[in-house]
């Protein structure tokens, strides 16, 4: 799997998903006319979400998924979990699931989404609610916490994000880390922008995550907006070209 012009890992909402109606069908009939791109979906979404997105007509098929903010790996094809990349990640989580519920369970601004994951629990917030050291315990209790879009709070097992995991994928699968392109507008890409792969913030990014990469300069900070941005981004970084038929 490693003979590829370029290796798209992208976010969903606000990014693959982002931009005009145009673009996004622009983006995504380039990625269909080429036989040289290789795409990841990288997501904090769950499985079903993304096998009913990708049953939409004129929707990329991704090779592999990163789901769950990088806590989950699957097959693009039969979307059934890769136990061999998902070992570290379920053995440093220790099904802890219900633990992080009965911890977190009166907390303030946290109100718990019904997606039943697998390697984490995730919350709608209220960002003004929450206690100023909420993070600091979760960690405390040795999970990671991370609050991103200004509405969302992930509790994940220490040490595993987006970034770390699409590393793992690279390293497995044997990919040229110079033409993997990384892509996001959240908080919770930001480990994508620090493993120093190139990358692209497009223009919709949430302020946080702007100043969090201001001092990158493998990240590309793109004035278009979602899919548009990625486009942008495949030309800036020359990844546009489809290879020679």
């Amino acid at each position: 799997m490693s003979d590829w012009n370029c290796v798209l890992a992208t976010d969903l909402d606000g990014t693959f998903l982002g931009g005009s109606e145009e673009q996004r069908e622009r983006l995504y009939r380039h990625i269909e006319d080429r036989d040289d791109l290789l795409l990841i979906f990288v997501t904090g979404r769950d499985i079903g979400f993304i096998a009913e997105l990708v049953a939409q007509p004129g929707m990329p098929r991704p090779r592999l998924i990163i789901g769950d903010v990088g806590t989950s790996i699957y097959d693009g094809d039969s979307f059934e979990p890769i136990p061999a990349l998902e070992a570290e990640i379920a053995a440093r989580w220790g099904d802890a699931g219900a633990r992080v519920v009965e911890m977190l369970k009166d907390e303030p601004g946290l109100t718990l989404q019904p997606t039943p994951f697998r390697h984490r629990v995730s919350y709608d917030c209220r960002p003004a609610e929450l206690a100023p050291d909420l993070v600091a315990r979760v960690e405390a209790e040795g999970f990671d916490g991370l609050l991103s879009a200004g509405r969302f709070f992930d509790v994940l097992p220490n040490g595993i994000a987006k970034g770390p995991t699409l590393l793992r994928l690279v390293e497995h699968f044997g990919l040229d880390a110079e033409r993997v392109l990384v892509a996001g507008d959240t908080m919770n890409d930001l480990s994508l922008f620090e493993t120093g792969l190139k990358g692209v913030a497009v223009g919709n990014s949430e302020p946080d995550l702007v100043a969090a990469i201001k001092d990158r300069p493998r990240v590309y900070r793109s004035p278009q907006e979602g899919a548009g941005g990625i486009a942008d981004a495949l030309a800036h970084f020359e990844f546009q070209t489809k290879a020679a038929s």
